[in-house]
């Protein structure tokens, strides 16, 4: 059984994206702190945004306006309408939900092909190509897959988990399509 192309190369840009993650080094990134400090206009100036990589008690106008659009007295003014925060963040922490949710993602594109190709496949080699093929007026009419334990009973040199997944499944789509019949049919709700 082959994997396909599309999967080989989503699981290769996880594999990537986790050694990219660990060749991080732990001191603090210098895109990990930086006081922010957003300025008004002032006279004939206009509003600006600076931001710079300083510590925790630097963080003022003095320290992160640079350069100073207003000269002399008017700079103790300018600083006062100004509004500076200190930002912190951990880039580790992203990093590892970025992993995670991509992986999420990698797990269920997998799936996806497993339900798109590789099920129809095993479904034909268990049940036969018959009876995967039936007209809307055959549904509810009679189970398509009665002998799903006759054939299970036959195959017991094949007897391994995937087709005690497969009888479960079958039993499972079969109530479910009585369910639907005795829902949409009889109006009767089961419990």
């Amino acid at each position: 059984m082959a994997i396909p192309r599309g999967a080989w190369v989503v699981l290769w840009a996880l594999l990537a994206l986790a050694w990219a993650a660990g060749q991080e080094t732990v001191e603090k990134n210098s895109q990990d702190v930086r006081c922010k400090c957003i300025c008004p206009p002032y006279k004939d100036h206009a509003g600006k945004f600076f931001s710079k990589n300083v510590s925790q008690k630097d963080c003022d106008c003095l320290h992160v306006v640079d350069p100073m659009p207003v000269l002399g007295q008017d700079v103790e003014a300018y600083c006062l309408r100004c509004e500076c925060k200190y930002e912190e963040r951990s880039s580790e922490t992203i990093k590892i939900t970025i992993i995670i949710y991509l992986s999420i993602l990698g797990l269920l594109l997998l799936y996806m092909v497993y339900l798109t190709m590789v099920e129809p496949i095993l479904k034909r080699r268990l049940f036969g190509h018959s009876q995967l093929i039936q007209s809307d007026d055959d549904v509810g009419d009679h189970q398509p897959f009665a002998n799903a334990h006759d054939v299970l009973a036959r195959s017991r040199s094949r007897a391994n988990m995937l087709n005690k997944v497969e009888y479960a499944q079958q039993r499972w789509k079969l109530q479910v399509q009585e369910q639907r019949k005795s829902v949409f049919d009889r109006h009767v709700v089961l419990s």
